[in-house]
């Protein structure tokens, strides 16, 4: 089974597994690797996720207030 590589602009590189799966991806951008192929820059990323935190005190059932996270007096 051949192995064809392919690079692609934001996706970097990948092996082919036929000449079929190579006519696909060549629609969508990607190219055969040849000796004569530039390197390919490492993939970009384009999403920056973020986590949002945000802190709630809850209530206790008892009408006391949560024990912080620092334990006192050990």
């Amino acid at each position: 089974m051949p192995q064809i590589m392919l690079s692609h602009p934001d996706h970097g590189i990948k092996f082919a597994m036929s000449e079929s799966e190579v006519e696909h991806d060549e629609k969508f951008g990607w190219t055969r690797y040849t000796d004569a192929t530039p390197e390919v820059a490492a993939p970009v990323e384009k999403r920056k996720y973020t986590r949002r935190v945000t802190t709630q005190t809850l209530e206790q059932p008892n009408g006391d207030t949560p024990a912080s996270d620092e334990s006192a007096g050990e």
